[in-house]
């Protein structure tokens, strides 16, 4: 961990929208609180982030219609570039992820999935290894007319590839092998869900779908030893019917695996929900601290929320009982997209 241990939030944005680019925060453990040490114009729209295993090496996407991955030291305060940006031969990408000497980005506009490898000093390849074209659509027009890769991380096991694609309403479980991705086996969910982010279970035997087209979650078994995906059954993460817009955006199991928390966009509120066996119960929902909550992280028994259109960063504490979230307080990130801890 870069500076003595000292925690880290990285924040990304939208820099066509007016965000500052990457914003590098510190972070109070007692209170869970943010504060902003600096800000990094780097690439266009570097909306999502993930760190490297040591935590030395910042990665970035670069969500442009050319579409990039980029990387950062992070030994200080203000991430330092590590070589060039890297095209990923993919339009949008959405999501990256780390895993066995490679980062893999999820392209939403092209629905394909890029591996780019990374050398030993943690810099990135001058080219992808391997682009895999997801295929296929859904009924919902105009949403679903082709496949878009919106996520893409490996399974507990660390066996396992991932990519959720909200336009074929699938998840695709892969193996990598030799900088490439292969599909293992495709899983289907119901027509016109729209699937955008999935989370693990703690113990790796579950996964939580969120869907952004229809606000639910899908409650599904996994199997490690299979590499296999069972939908058990699907849960509204409101608890009404919404009054205007509600598109589902990011979903998190907590480290102890008894909550599971996500973020409503247009809705502008998190739910709670008690892990109950294959079950899942709402447990309540609060407003998110701002408007059109893009991303949701949990660190540190807090819960942050980038609030992408007010342009902030709001963190929560957690009731140990009841899972429900508290506000304690915010920062200033124009167009905020996610944030992710170190």
């Amino acid at each position: 961990m870069a500076d003595g241990g000292r925690r880290r939030a990285y924040i990304g944005s939208f820099t066509a929208a007016g965000g500052p680019g990457i914003v590098t925060a510190a972070v109070t453990p007692d209170t869970g609180a943010l504060k902003v040490l600096s800000g990094l114009n780097g690439v266009p729209d570097p909306s999502y982030l993930a760190l490297s295993t040591d935590g030395d090496v910042l990665y970035a996407v670069s969500e442009t219609a050319e579409g990039a991955v980029a990387a950062y030291r992070v030994t200080g305060d203000r991430p330092e570039p590590a070589g060039p940006p890297v095209a990923v031969d993919g339009n949008g990408p959405t999501h990256l992820a780390v895993h066995a000497g490679h980062v893999l980005t999820a392209n939403y506009g092209s629905g394909s999935v890029t591996t780019v490898p990374l050398r030993a000093d943690g810099s990135l390849a001058s080219a992808p290894s391997g682009v895999l074209r997801h295929t296929g659509s859904g009924p919902h027009a105009p949403r679903q007319l082709g496949p878009h890769a919106h996520q893409v991380q490996p399974d507990p096991s660390g066996r396992w590839i991932v990519s959720v694609d909200l336009g074929t309403d699938s998840v695709r479980v892969c193996t990598l092998t030799d900088g490439a991705l292969d599909v293992h086996r495709e899983i289907a969910l119901r027509p016109g869900s729209g699937p955008r982010h999935l989370a693990f279970h703690p113990d790796g035997t579950r996964a939580y779908i969120l869907n952004e087209l229809t606000p639910t979650l899908t409650v599904c078994r996994w199997d490690a030893e299979e590499g296999s995906l069972k939908p058990l059954n699907e849960t509204q993460v409101l608890a009404g019917a919404p009054v205007g817009d509600a598109y589902p955006s990011g979903v998190v199991a907590s480290p102890d695996g008894r909550f599971v928390w996500t973020a409503t966009r247009g809705e502008d509120v998190l739910s709670t929900f008690a892990v109950e066996g294959d079950d899942l119960r709402l447990v309540g929902t609060v407003i998110c601290g701002g408007h059109w909550p893009r991303d949701l992280a949990e660190s540190g028994g807090f819960l942050y929320v980038a609030n992408e259109r007010s342009g902030e960063v709001t963190w929560f504490a957690v009731d140990p009982a009841t899972g429900l979230p508290r506000y304690e307080g915010t920062i200033e990130v124009p167009a905020a997209s996610c944030v992710i801890f170190g």
